[in-house]
């Protein structure tokens, strides 16, 4: 069997937000949308309702070397997120910058903050429904 890469799917479901929330990670995480396409535009469209025709099918953003999958599945079809969170490991003098614009508007779970084991840590749920970690700087002292 020759050499294969492994890539964890990350497909996060919004309601009707998938866009927006896709563009906010692309500006704060220095993420690149790499593919976006809309209902109206697929071969799907028949299966979604006429208002829906402008909201996301599919999207692709690449972080670093990971990629995150995202669409607004049909009304009916939305579940809000649950029993996962992504977890980022910037360096702290990014982490204040990286809490703030995940903390817009969202609910933060636990305050940034110094642990035992890291210099900044935080969890935040962002304003598209979205639960992520912040975990950095491993503590030696």
């Amino acid at each position: 069997m020759s050499q294969m890469n492994l890539h964890p799917c990350v497909n996060l479901s919004f309601n009707g937000q998938c866009e927006a929330a896709f563009r906010h990670y692309e500006r704060y995480l220095n993420g690149k949308i790499t593919f976006m396409l809309t209902w109206g535009d697929s071969p799907m469209a028949k299966d979604a309702p006429p208002e829906w025709s402008g909201k996301i099918a599919h999207a692709t953003l690449e972080i670093g070397g990971t990629r995150i999958q995202g669409s607004d599945p049909v009304p009916a079809g939305y579940k809000a997120p649950q029993g996962f969170a992504i977890s980022l490991d910037p360096d702290v003098a990014e982490a204040e910058q990286l809490f703030a614009a995940l903390a817009e508007s969202g609910t933060v779970t636990v305050p940034l903050q110094q642990t035992f084991w890291a210099r900044a840590f935080a969890v935040v749920t962002d304003r598209f429904g979205i639960p992520w970690i912040i975990n950095a700087g491993e503590r030696s002292d």
